[in-house]
């Protein structure tokens, strides 16, 4: 009988991109962690109109019922920020949210978690979005992994803010020394591309504060492309946007959506399933079209 491990390489030979991240912490036999898998999907924009995405108003639906097609459901899911599309208006700004929130609600999962994007969060610090859903950071447990929600986008100047760096180094101080750690945030936490607003301000402070574990691994949404990146022993990985591509990291003097095409609608967008190995510690990554181009 095939396995999900099987059928996923199977998967990755028909044509997505698998990355295993290479982040091994020390073997532990522990009977009480299972490996699992989620999927992550990132920048929706719900509420973006514009040349880059003609069809924008229904690639949000078409993920979800890409997502619900798949053949075994994840376990849960989880939204990388940039729900929605930004807007100066306040009420024009929830009503994206409860599109948004209606739409995919579809899902056929029993767990969503969310993240704000700037686009979500910058203009009010959050408030739109906390009505909508909830904290915009947190932690929570699942099959002996500890994953850790940050918010590097309500603050407009790109900051975590001392705040929620003393929440952090709390919530790490929780946990043992050999954790299996998963960091989900919008920005990058390094510096991948500062002009272009790729960057998070104090990003290092909060590597830093999980430099001293072995086991961490983050994953972000923001630059609309696949990127992989390590920060010493941690691996960064970067997810596809829902709603257009973005140009590789300074390879262009601004940071404008690549142009649409028409005979390959799907060019470039995407999400992708993460299967945890949790002993030892590794994540295998398959992306996938979020259409047939």
């Amino acid at each position: 009988m095939m396995d999900r491990r099987d059928f996923l390489r199977l998967g990755a030979l028909g044509g997505g991109a698998v990355f295993l991240s290479g982040l091994y912490g020390p073997a532990q036999a522990d009977s009480s962690v299972d490996d699992f898998y989620f999927v992550q999907l990132s920048d929706s924009h719900w509420g973006y109109k514009g040349p880059a995405n003609p069809e924008a108003d229904s690639t949000l639906r078409q993920a979800v019922e890409a997502v619900n097609a798949l053949p075994q459901p994840p376990e849960f899911i989880v939204f990388t920020g940039d729900l929605t599309h930004t807007t100066d208006d306040p009420a024009e700004r929830r009503k994206r949210m409860a599109e948004f929130k209606r739409i995919v609600g579809a899902l056929k999962v029993t767990q969503v978690h969310f993240l704000p994007g700037e686009h979500d969060a910058s203009l009010d610090k959050g408030e739109a979005y906390q009505e909508h859903f909830g904290p915009t950071h947190y932690s929570f447990d699942h099959k002996g992994v500890h994953f850790i929600a940050l918010d590097n986008v309500s603050d407009p100047g790109a900051r975590i803010g001392e705040a929620q760096l003393a929440w952090l180094k709390q919530d790490l101080a929780q946990q043992p020394q050999n954790a299996r750690i998963v960091v989900l945030t919008h920005r990058p936490l390094f510096d991948l591309a500062p002009a272009w607003d790729w960057a998070t301000r104090d990003g290092q402070q909060a590597v830093d504060l999980l430099l001293p574990y072995p086991n961490v691994t983050v994953f972000y949404g923001h630059i609309h492309q696949e990127h992989h990146h390590m920060t010493g022993h941690i691996a960064h990985h970067s997810a596809k946007s829902l709603i257009f591509p973005l140009p590789a990291p300074g390879s262009q003097e601004r940071r404008t959506p690549l142009p649409w095409d028409p005979a390959a609608p799907g060019k470039g967008l995407g999400f992708r399933e993460i299967e945890a190995e949790t002993t030892p510690v590794a994540y295998q990554i398959t992306e996938f079209a979020a259409r047939k181009g």
